[in-house]
């Protein structure tokens, strides 16, 4: 009408788009997901298709595998064997005849030496968590370190470090000292303990270290200090250790 183009067409006119049936539009996708040398869509990895390398296996960790041992229980076996045998041969020598009796414990509730499942004694826990730092120290198989973790290059007291500090292998007694002192003026618990010969053993994994005389103190003071901050349920902070160890400043802290 007048000067108005109109643009209105019938439907029964407009032409019809062929249809196509699912398989046909699911292998276009397809074809357009593709990676080729000219695409330049990116290829998103599946979790699934992740390769973990093999010093990383899960089931090579006990962090991430329940059923692998700890490193610590490898580096106690010989130790283990030999007083086992010793032990053996003593009781037999002096065991009078007659029949033996033995105590099982089945239930989380009943004490053994002070101890419960679901509430160990601390002190007995902190013997068996420094028990096997010790034996990771004993045990070594190299002395590789990092400057970070040397006592002598970073003392954690003002009393000068000796100078066979990384030649003279510490006594189960000094490592436990260290220890409980920590653990008694933190106020820590027996759970505390556990997890940081967790973290310990993550370190020594995944950073290629040894646990060794000139860094012992260091690495034990770092996993305490990691697993009280993430066991405890009040704040953790630096300023508290450096209120225990006077000698030492929140920067190396």
């Amino acid at each position: 009408m007048g000067n108005t183009v109109t643009c209105c067409v019938s439907p029964e006119s407009s032409p019809k788009l062929p249809s196509r049936q699912p398989a046909e539009r699911l292998e276009e996708f397809q074809t357009s997901t593709e990676v080729s040398d000219d695409n330049t869509v990116p290829y998103l990895q599946h979790i699934s298709d992740r390769e973990v390398p093999d010093e990383l296996a899960p089931e090579s960790n006990p962090s991430d595998h329940a059923r692998a041992s700890t490193i610590f229980l490898s580096k106690s076996q010989t130790d283990v064997r030999d007083k086992r045998k010793s032990n053996h041969i003593n009781h037999i020598s002096h065991v009078s005849p007659g029949p033996l009796s033995k105590k099982y414990s089945s239930c989380s509730t009943i004490f053994i030496d002070d101890n419960t499942v679901s509430q160990p004694n601390l002190k007995s826990t902190i013997k068996c968590v420094t028990l096997a730092i010790y034996y990771h120290i004993k045990n070594r198989d190299s002395d590789k370190s990092l400057d970070i973790f040397d006592e002598k290059l970073h003392p954690l007291s003002r009393e000068p470090v000796p100078d066979d500090y990384s030649c003279v292998d510490p006594e189960h007694k000094l490592i436990y000292r260290f220890v409980r002192t920590l653990f008694s003026a933190a106020q820590l618990t027996a759970e505390c303990a556990i997890v940081t010969l967790v973290y310990l053993e993550r370190l020594l994994t995944y950073a290629e270290l040894d646990i060794c005389p000139a860094n012992w103190k260091r690495i034990v003071l770092g996993a305490i200090l990691l697993a009280s901050k993430v066991w405890d349920d009040q704040a953790v902070w630096n300023v508290d250790y450096c209120q225990i160890l006077k000698d030492i400043t929140v920067e190396d802290m």
